[in-house]
């Protein structure tokens, strides 16, 4: 089971992304949780969180498009960025909120 410090911050960015978008659902799929904005279409996910040994991934799926003037996303992939979180702290300190609002809109 994972660390009750990574589920604390895994389920405070799930509580972000629903107060940013309320219709915004969690779908089980890849280990972890992926955000589907609308409930109509399951498989046009935009993202998601996963917990992993040491730290909390926050993943989005068109990242690369994303105003990020602080270079704080993460990955060199075509598309995917990502930020890891190994404390609550993180959720701000990296701007989890702008990406999600990025992701959700």
């Amino acid at each position: 089971m994972a660390d009750a410090t990574l589920l604390d911050i895994a389920d405070r960015v799930k509580r972000l992304a629903q107060e940013i978008a309320p219709t915004v659902t969690f779908q089980s799929k890849y280990g972890g949780e992926v955000f589907v904005p609308d409930p109509n279409q399951p498989k046009a996910f935009v993202g998601g969180v996963f917990i992993y040994k040491d730290h909390v991934s926050v993943e989005f799926s068109h990242g690369a498009t994303f105003d990020d003037p602080g270079g704080l996303l993460a990955g060199k992939g075509k598309a995917r960025r990502h930020v890891k979180l190994e404390s609550a702290a993180d959720l701000d300190a990296k701007s989890v909120e702008g990406f999600l609002r990025q992701a959700l809109s």
